[in-house]
């Protein structure tokens, strides 16, 4: 069996929702108190040991580059001027960190164009997905666990996160499954932002993929869905109906977060300030002297 040592890492959405912030500055790069949300994805990958980093990019989505770019010559000299080395050490390492890819999309909206955008690069080898405005924090990491379901079970394997309030279930596509060992499950169908009521499980199928070459053949035959947009979705179901099992691992020791989401950003970044080193013991007193 092949190894997954590729991850694709879709960024051209506009962002709307975080509008007007999103103008001109991509989602993905929306601090998480000192560091922006794509970097822990990345970090995510090379942590899985997955060191090839393909990023799905679209016109406004420069900043990007820059970022897991080698830092400009006058910040350098700035950073040893002031003496400040620990600061210079951090960045330098963000542009040695991995092999960076870049693609601009092409193509018809949806979540499966960026995709099939990044054919090119894949070398008819199984790869993995994971979005650029969202994560899952875990030890071991998300894409860890879903590559040792892999090498296992082979097909395509699919993240999953329990859904604690039964209200929120509408927000995500939700699985039926069959057990098939520990949090390890096959998966029957998926059902889209169903009402809650009519949900099959309390575990919904997203945010991280590792998905077979096939996938690019599945994604030029599907045809547009809502809104004229190619999904993802449709073509994996695809593949199942021609035969390919689709699994999903439940994420153990971890938590989603829905950083493309204005709510659950600033829940983010509040979480992490609470546990960052540097802030958390004077955030912590002010959170406690607002008088809310």
């Amino acid at each position: 069996m092949q190894t997954i040592d590729k991850v694709v890492i879709p960024a051209a959405g506009f962002g709307t929702r975080f509008l007007p912030q999103t103008k001109a500055m991509p989602k993905e790069m929306l601090p998480v108190v000192d560091k922006p949300v794509i970097q822990y994805v990345v970090e995510e990958a090379i942590n899985s040991n997955v060191q090839n980093i393909i990023i799905i990019t679209g016109s406004n989505k420069r900043a990007i580059e820059d970022h897991f770019d080698t830092p400009p010559a006058d910040l350098i000299k700035n950073l040893v001027d002031g003496g400040k080395k620990h600061l210079l050490e951090a960045i330098e390492k963000i542009s040695k960190m991995a092999n960076f890819i870049y693609i601009r999309q092409k193509g018809p909206y949806g979540n499966g164009t960026p995709v099939l955008t990044a054919e090119p690069a894949i070398d008819n080898e199984p790869f993995a997905v994971l979005w650029g405005d969202e994560f899952i924090y875990s030890k071991p990491p998300r894409l860890a666990q879903m590559i040792k379901v892999y090498e296992k079970f082979g097909g395509i394997v699919i993240s999953g996160v329990k859904i604690e309030k039964k209200e929120d279930l509408k927000r995500y596509g939700i699985a039926e499954l069959t057990p098939v060992e520990d949090n390890v499950y096959k998966i029957n169908r998926i059902v889209e932002k169903p009402e809650p009521d009519k949900a099959p499980s309390n575990i919904a199928t997203h945010g991280g993929y590792i998905l077979p070459p096939e996938i690019f053949s599945a994604l030029r035959r599907v045809k547009p869905g809502k809104g004229g947009e190619i999904w993802l979705v449709d073509a994996i179901n695809l593949l199942k109906e021609e035969g390919v099992p689709v699994y999903t691992v439940v994420i153990e020791n971890g938590k989603y977060y829905d950083t493309g989401d204005k709510f659950e950003y600033l829940k983010t970044v509040v979480e992490f300030a609470l546990e960052h080193e540097e802030i958390n013991g004077e955030f912590k007193r002010f959170l406690k002297s607002l008088k809310i």
